[in-house]
């Protein structure tokens, strides 16, 4: 009985991957996501173009989604990619009549966790792709990471190569840590924007905005240039906001590597985790009492 219920709810997440070849919206979600990997990552490959260095196949990934504005951009396309969701096609009634709410719940769940994992996965092979005329594959930092590291020349290209992910890592385990940091993020916002559509109006599409603006503004920089906080209010606030923000949580220079009171990694993963779990739970509080309106059955 138990395997049958998980084939049930594999096939209604599958049943969802399979309108992706005929939805614009997915297409369009997937271009954007290219195409802002293609502009954030541009600035590493032209520049280690231009010095003549080679990169190691993960770096502009590293290097552009070490960085928070990044992930916001890249996450802000899973509001196109999860915005009609649930979909209620002609086909929902025969599926439901098949199975149960829960069990159709927990098929939009997995659906979720699967394409925002297709998706981040996406965007990883893309930066490998845009720079993989100069790259290659051991697991060592390249001399155009130490330039930009150690240099200025990083902050003027507005290249996030900070020397303590130099130091104190190497490219596969950090590329691991980024893309898994950059998951949770994008799984958060991802289940946040399903509750929220299964609620009157689809509210999804001002929750996952929010959610972005709300990350945004909580970056000690800018709340330091607003309040013009002196070194030590900016250190503690640099503090604060490391804990409080899902998008600092997402990101990897802000993380405790053994020498500040940051978040450590599996903090932010168990945070990560934790929020996740909770939104999906009040998803399967909220179906129990969802109005089911199917397309075609309005008049």
């Amino acid at each position: 009985m138990r395997v049958y219920k998980f084939r049930q709810i594999f096939t209604l997440a599958f049943h969802n991957f399979r309108g992706w070849k005929r939805s614009p919206q997915i297409l369009l979600a997937f271009g954007l996501g290219f195409t802002a990997c293609f502009l954030l990552s541009d600035k590493v490959v032209v520049f280690a173009t231009t010095h003549n260095s080679s990169l190691q196949l993960f770096e502009p990934f590293i290097w552009t989604f070490g960085d928070a504005v990044s992930i916001l951009l890249v996450s802000l396309c899973l509001l196109l990619l999860f915005a009609d969701l649930p979909n209620l096609g002609n086909e929902v009634p025969f599926l439901l009549v098949r199975t149960s709410r829960l069990c159709w719940m927990a098929g939009q769940i997995v659906y979720i966790i699967l394409a925002t994992t297709v998706y981040v996965l996406f965007i990883l092979i893309s930066t490998c792709f845009l720079c993989s005329v100069k790259s290659y594959t051991a697991n060592l930092w390249s001399d155009t990471a130490a330039i930009l590291g150690y240099s200025s020349i990083g902050e003027e290209i507005a290249v996030p190569a900070f020397v303590k992910v130099l130091e104190l890592s190497f490219p596969y385990r950090c590329t691991f840590h980024i893309f898994a940091l950059v998951l949770g993020y994008s799984l958060t916002m991802s289940s946040l924007i399903f509750l929220l559509n299964l609620f009157k109006g689809k509210l999804g599409m001002i929750g996952g905005v929010l959610y972005s603006g709300f990350g945004l503004f909580l970056t000690p920089d800018l709340i330091s240039k607003w309040f013009r906080m002196g070194q030590e209010k900016r250190r503690i606030a640099n503090i604060l906001f490391g804990w409080l923000s899902p998008l600092n949580h997402a990101t990897y220079y802000m993380h405790n590597f053994g020498y500040d009171n940051l978040p450590r990694l599996w903090q932010s993963y168990l945070f990560f985790a934790a929020v996740s779990l909770a939104l999906f739970a009040l998803a399967f509080w909220r179906v129990k009492s969802y109005p089911f309106n199917f397309t075609g059955t309005e008049k």
